[in-house]
């Protein structure tokens, strides 16, 4: 019998496994007619993700104003004056300094690498390393190659995402209304998603739509708490050692600490190589702080902010963000989790209405 019960496990197993199989190659066929959209969809969906990652993170504030017998209008018209007078102070104040040291990065970053291949030279000349690796195993020479390699493709990353923020007009018009209605009719959603849908399982898209809602809510602010404690960490640990652009270097991997796991990796390693730049020993205290501050996040902030409440395995993780970054490049690693809990929540409840009966008797 219990042969049976495992045999029956694994069959359903191996038929959902090619069911998904199926369902991604026929996705492969269909992706060449939706190329020539990518830019239409881009406009569109861009200012729509902005929109809705900043209502979860405002709409708090509103329902909290709206309990102190403030309308909701005018709840989110104080809220864009605040936003206003943060984004003018932030201009004013911040992105000067973050501006200068982006330049400054990309204009020496030639140097950069000249400076690295004479201090990997000069490691390789010394006793204990020349023990390890013999001097003709060019192995410093080809990780100087790779090196230039990378810094020149992160150099035309950052030009691209220059020129991107330059062309970034449409975004900023648009991102705002769309976000002041959001914020105004969002708690309209819920209902109207009920009335489209079967009076006899009304009740179950309710809970789906309320699931939904919530783990979208729990997951954004859940992640820019993690991700702004971070970034104080890894800042105050930065400015402690002199890490020179430390406000820039903080700021990206904040950024990039929104994609998970290779988020952090990719982030660590400019700060790595700009500590070793400046002196063998930055270099090492910088990793030092990155893996303490890494530590920190995903041992004291993370479990006390989400719980258990991300059931995803890290298997699961890397298999989405690898796949989503190939076909829909960093805006695709960046949604994927959350889109992935939204289609786990609305597959539980579709399997339970429809598809336990049909799936258990295969």
């Amino acid at each position: 019998m219990m042969r049976m019960n495992l045999l029956e496990r694994w069959t359903r197993g191996a038929k959902f496994v090619l069911i998904l199989l199926a369902i991604v190659y026929v996705f492969s066929l269909v992706r060449p007619f939706f190329l020539p959209m990518q830019a239409v969809i881009g406009a569109i969906l861009i200012p729509l993700l902005l929109a809705g990652f900043f209502y979860y993170l405002l709409r708090p504030v509103v329902q909290y104003m709206e309990r102190h017998k403030i309308k909701r209008s005018i709840a989110i018209l104080i809220l864009y004056v605040v936003m206003a007078i943060l984004a003018l102070g932030f201009i004013a104040g911040v992105w000067p300094l973050l501006q200068t040291q982006l330049i400054n990065l990309v204009q020496n970053i030639p140097q950069f690498v000249n400076l690295l291949d004479a201090q990997l030279k000069e490691w390789g000349e010394t006793p204990f390393l020349s023990s390890i690796i013999p001097s003709d195993s060019g192995l410093a020479t080809n990780f100087s190659e790779y090196l230039s390699k990378g810094i020149s493709f992160l150099t035309n990353y950052l030009s691209g995402f220059v020129s991107f923020l330059s062309q970034f007009a449409i975004v900023l018009f648009t991102f705002p209304i769309l976000l002041y209605y959001m914020l105004k009719e969002g708690h309209r959603f819920k209902r109207s998603l009920v009335k489209l849908s079967p009076i006899r399982y009304r009740k179950e898209v309710f809970r789906a739509a309320r699931d939904m809602d919530k783990a979208l809510n729990d997951y954004i602010i859940g992640r820019v708490i993690v991700n702004t404690a971070l970034g104080v960490l890894m800042f105050i640990g930065f400015l402690i050692i002199g890490l020179p652009y430390a406000l820039l270097l903080t700021t990206i991997a904040v950024i990039l600490n929104f994609i998970p796991l290779f988020g952090a990796i990719i982030s660590a390693i400019p700060i790595v190589i700009i500590g070793l730049i400046e002196s063998p020993s930055t270099g090492i205290w910088a990793l030092v702080i990155i893996l303490v501050a890494q530590q920190v996040q995903d041992n004291v902030i993370s479990p006390y902010v989400f719980g258990k409440k991300l059931d995803i395995h890290p298997v699961t993780t890397i298999l989405l963000v690898l796949g989503s970054g190939n076909w829909f490049g960093i805006i695709g690693m960046l949604v994927v989790i959350p889109v992935y809990m939204l289609i786990k929540i609305a597959w539980k409840r579709l399997y339970k209405l429809f598809l336990r009966s049909q799936w258990e008797t295969l």
